[in-house]
């Protein structure tokens, strides 16, 4: 049912207002007792620009099709009755709304990365097809995240930018050990002081809540079952609802996957593999060209390398601008956004030459572009959001030899971001996280399944391509595989991978077992 609740008008300024209308497909499937007037409850939605957080959010939310809306759910499941929570939505209509087939669920990973607009670009990409014709793109911030409220908020906008100049997880002495762990401490108290009910959402933010909101979701929409595409740890939330709620998937693309038995040290130690086998790909790019500024001798560009970002933990570079400077892991973290997608590698070699010539400005950018830090110094709350929920999902690590040991391993794992500083067994801030996790890694039962998709990138560095192997073995799922060196693939212009993707969603067409794109 849709009522119109506002016509169509101008504001005081000559901008458009959005109608908004109120909308109730729900209660749909099977609803949970006590949740009831959850799963049964009215959405109103209208403009999006009051979602927006960002200046990305305020450009993608103009798209003329995008509608925003609130949903409602419990702060704590065992606490129905208790407080409440909302999460923002944004949809894309499907084009064919005559033969629309449903939602198409959206999360993009991170965790603590925004889904809204997430599902304007996915929409953008899937229009003219079948997938986009018949299904309504709906992208959701999670708790906690991006236009949910209340959200978590831990570090300043000045705050963030002094932890990002400051290299001192670089000291391993008893001293250098202590001060980060201090500030490992004040992270988290301040994370409980600054994010809205404090302790408690904290302890809400975790993948197991999560996926109740999605099923709350899938109710509310008029869907009986799910139909959910989830990139990199928004494979973690698939798998998590897939052994929550079984009986009430429809259809999962699960892309860039997390291996759901893999430990938080294990997870580390393959994901510096996996960057240090991107990086590998791009020097062998970069040393056919004759502007590699890595130089064209194979046997050398490590070292080059090395000399080249080495230098900036004791002598920073200056950008000659608000008086920041780039630091060792700013650069670091720089090179590693490139890594994530072939297309930005000559943006890297641009910024490796640059630096050379003590011109800082394209890593920083491209660190900036990591970080979600706009042009004006405003970041988003990403980060903040990435670690509250790792910390509720991932085991605890409070063993300093156990922290010493797995960043020696990752050193050894990804050469290229080897400091050449001893390694330092300080603990991060989840060892002083104040609510407990309420995760741990196993293998999922998923009893009553039906067959779901993942796709895995040979050469994806944030999560590399055997855990999508092991994760569709886990699911008893079809594994369609894309050789590249990217982060992800689906939607993002392979006709190989989008054409059984989208058959999959839309006729629950699943590709044969083995299949491979290039």
């Amino acid at each position: 049912m849709l009522v119109a609740s506002a016509a169509a008008c101008t504001s005081s300024t000559g901008a458009p207002v959005v109608p908004s209308s109120t909308e109730k497909r729900g209660p749909t499937g099977t609803v949970p007792a006590g949740l009831e007037r959850f799963y049964g409850q009215s959405l109103v939605w209208g403009d999006c620009a009051p979602f927006a957080r960002t200046d990305d959010d305020r450009a993608t939310f103009k798209d003329p099709n995008a509608r925003c809306a609130r949903l409602l759910v419990p702060l704590d499941y065992a606490n129905p009755a208790g407080s409440t929570i909302t999460l923002g939505l944004l949809r894309i209509p499907a084009t064919d709304q005559g033969r629309r087939m449903g939602s198409l669920v959206l999360n993009p990973g991170g965790p603590g990365a925004s889904g809204l607009g997430t599902a304007v670009r996915m929409a953008a990409k899937a229009k003219g097809s079948e997938l986009g014709k018949r299904f309504d793109f709906v992208g959701f911030d999670p708790r906690g995240v991006g236009s949910s409220e209340p959200s978590i908020r831990c570090l300043t906008d000045q705050e963030r930018d002094a932890e990002r100049a400051d290299d001192d997880e670089l000291d391993s002495t008893p001293q250098g050990v202590a001060k980060v762990e201090a500030e490992q401490k004040d992270f988290a108290t301040k994370c409980v002081q600054r994010t809205g009910d404090g302790a408690a959402l904290l302890a809400s933010m975790g993948t197991r809540d999560v996926v109740k909101d999605m099923d709350v979701l899938r109710s509310v929409l008029g869907d009986e079952k799910l139909t959910y595409l989830g990139f990199s740890y928004g494979t973690r939330l698939g798998t998590t609802y897939a052994e929550t709620f079984p009986k009430n998937v429809r259809a999962m693309v699960l892309d860039g996957a997390l291996d759901p038995e893999q430990g938080v040290v294990e997870e580390l130690v393959a994901q510096g593999e996996g960057f240090q086998q991107a990086f590998n790909a791009f020097t062998q790019w970069c040393v056919r060209r004759q502007d590699c500024a890595l130089g064209q001798d194979p046997a050398l560009v490590l070292r080059n390398y090395l000399n080249l970002i080495r230098p900036l933990i004791d002598r920073p570079a200056d950008l000659g601008q608000d008086g920041r400077k780039l630091s060792y892991s700013d650069a670091t973290t720089g090179v590693i956004r490139a890594l994530y997608a072939e297309e930005l590698w000559e943006t890297l070699n641009k910024g490796l030459a640059d630096l050379r010539r003590q011109r800082p400005q394209v890593l920083m950018a491209l660190a900036d572009s990591y970080f979600q830090r706009d042009q004006s110094g405003r970041y988003s709350t990403t980060q903040d959001a990435f670690t509250a929920v790792r910390c509720v999902d991932d085991t605890r690590v409070t063993d300093h030899a156990l922290v010493l040991e797995a960043q020696q391993r990752y050193k050894q794992a990804a050469p290229f971001l080897d400091d050449g500083r001893p390694a330092s067994p300080a603990l991060d801030a989840c060892a002083f996280w104040p609510v407990p996790s309420t995760s741990e890694p196993h293998l999922p039962n998923v009893q009553g399944l039906p067959a779901i998709l993942v796709v895995s990138t040979t050469g994806d560095p944030a999560t590399p391509y055997q855990a999508g192997v092991n994760l569709s073995k886990a699911l008893g799922g079809a594994l369609l595989t894309y050789e590249a060196t990217q982060h992800t693939a689906f939607l993002q212009g392979n006709s190989c991978v989008d054409n059984a993707g989208s058959a999959y969603l839309v006729d629950l067409t699943v590709p044969p077992q083995g299949i491979r794109c290039a």
